[in-house]
C-alpha cells in the first residue's frame, strides 16, 4: 500500500468517483469552498402557529410521532443503565428474619447498630467487601457478590434521600442469580425515579432520591441547552 499522506483521502483509482466534478469535496479540494449547507425547517414556525388540540394528542402519538412529549422511557433506561426492561417484575416481602437471611445470604449477621429495621447501613455492608480467597467455593463467592450487588441497590439504583441505609428485601431477590438475572430491574428503577420525582414535585421536599445519573445522563443527552 503507497502512503500518500494523512491529507490525500482520494482513492487510489479517481475514476470511481464519477460525480466529484459535481460533488461539495471538490470544491474544498481546489479551495472555492465558500459557503455551507442552510438547512430548511419550519417546525418552529409550524408549533407557532397551530397549537395542538389535547383530543388529537393520542391519534399522533399512536403512530409513533411524540409531537410535544418528553419523558424518561424504558429505552433510555436498557440504554443508559444497561437493565433488563421485560420479564418478571420485582416484587417480594418486606418482613424478614433478618438475622437468618443476612447469614444465609451475606456470610454475616450485621449488629444492631447497623441495622435500621428491615434495612441495612450500606456503609457497614461496604466494609464487608473484600476479596475473596483464592480457594473460594461458589458458595463464598456468591455471597461476595450479594454483598457488593446489594451495596450497588442502595447507593445507586434506589438510593433514598440520605444514602445510608439500604433495604434487605432486596437480598431475598438475590438468593437464586439465575432467577434475578430474570427480573425487570430497569422497568423498577424507571418506576421508583417517576415515584421520586412526583414526591420532589412537591413544594416542601429539599432532596430527592432515586437513580440521579438515570436523570442527568437522560437530560445530557435529551435536553439540549444552548
Amino acid at each position: 500500500m503507497v502512503f500518500r499522506g494523512l491529507h490525500d483521502v482520494d482513492p487510489l483509482d479517481t475514476s470511481v468517483l464519477v460525480l466529484q466534478d459535481k460533488h461539495r469535496s471538490h470544491l474544498v479540494d481546489t479551495k472555492q469552498f465558500q459557503e455551507v449547507l442552510h438547512p430548511r425547517q419550519q417546525m418552529r414556525a409550524f408549533l407557532s402557529m397551530w397549537r395542538m388540540d389535547p383530543r388529537i394528542r393520542p391519534y399522533v402519538i399512536r403512530v409513533g410521532f411524540y409531537v410535544g412529549e418528553m419523558t424518561i422511557t424504558l429505552q433510555d433506561v436498557a440504554i443508559i443503565l444497561g437493565l433488563r426492561i421485560d420479564e418478571a417484575a420485582v416484587t417480594g416481602t418486606c418482613v424478614l428474619d433478618v438475622a437468618g437471611l443476612c447469614d444465609e445470604l451475606l456470610g454475616v449477621i450485621p449488629p444492631d447498630e447497623a441495622l435500621r429495621g428491615f434495612a441495612i447501613s450500606i456503609r457497614w455492608l461496604c466494609q464487608q467487601l473484600s476479596t475473596p480467597a483464592l480457594d473460594a467455593d461458589e458458595a463464598a463467592l456468591q455471597r461476595s457478590a450479594r454483598r457488593f450487588i446489594l451495596a450497588l441497590i442502595g447507593s445507586f439504583l434506589f438510593a433514598d434521600k440520605k444514602v445510608v441505609h439500604v433495604h434487605l428485601c432486596f437480598l431475598l431477590l438475590l438468593r437464586d442469580f439465575t432467577q434475578t438475572s430474570s427480573y425487570s430491574w430497569g422497568g423498577t428503577v424507571l418506576a421508583h425515579t417517576y415515584q421520586e420525582l412526583c414526591r420532589a414535585s412537591l413544594d416542601r421536599r429539599r432532596s430527592i432520591s432515586s437513580c440521579i445519573t438515570l436523570i442527568q445522563l437522560w437530560s445530557w443527552e435529551r435536553l439540549h441547552v444552548g
